[in-house]
């Protein structure tokens, strides 16, 4: 059975309408529950976001949804601000982030491990893709991108 990634095509259907909105998606999430869909999109502006911003943003998305009946079938909307343990998704997040403490998942181990959580160092081209470069306990490690499942930033004290 083929698996279909309704995050990507959420994503791209309500883009603009976000944008126009004031706001940028940081991340959609598309997971599927027992009897419903839930879809969580994160967005953010240079001025934060609000409750009420959340709530508007929902029911523009929730109407561009409904008309092209992704996903498929009775779903939950929750819109919100990436918080304090904003997803990292996109190159400028990377970028943006070099120096923080980040938590990284990937598919593939990497120098025996699955799970990284460490110092951003950097974000390069090598070897003709992105690599984060992550100090853990002093070590470095190169993550390919490509095989990143999930990053966050993680909350300093």
């Amino acid at each position: 059975m083929k698996t279909v990634d309704y995050g990507d095509k959420i994503r791209s259907m309500i883009e603009t309408a976000v944008e126009e909105a004031g706001f940028e998606i940081i991340d959609v999430e598309c997971v599927r529950g027992k009897a419903r869909w839930l879809v969580r999109i994160y967005i953010d502006s240079d001025n934060g976001v609000t409750v009420d911003d959340c709530a508007r943003v929902s029911h523009e998305t929730g109407d561009i949804l409904s008309v092209h009946d992704i996903p498929p079938g009775p779903y939950d909307l929750e819109v919100s601000s990436p918080g304090l343990d904003r997803p990292l998704t996109r190159d400028k997040d990377f970028l943006a982030y070099r120096g923080y403490i980040v938590k990284v998942r990937v598919a593939e181990s990497i120098g025996g491990r699955k799970n990284f959580k460490g110092r951003l160092v950097d974000y390069v081209d090598a070897n003709g893709g992105k690599t984060l470069i992550v100090n853990v306990d002093g070590k470095e490690y190169r993550i390919p991108r490509q095989v990143i499942d999930r990053a966050n930033l993680q909350y300093e004290l």
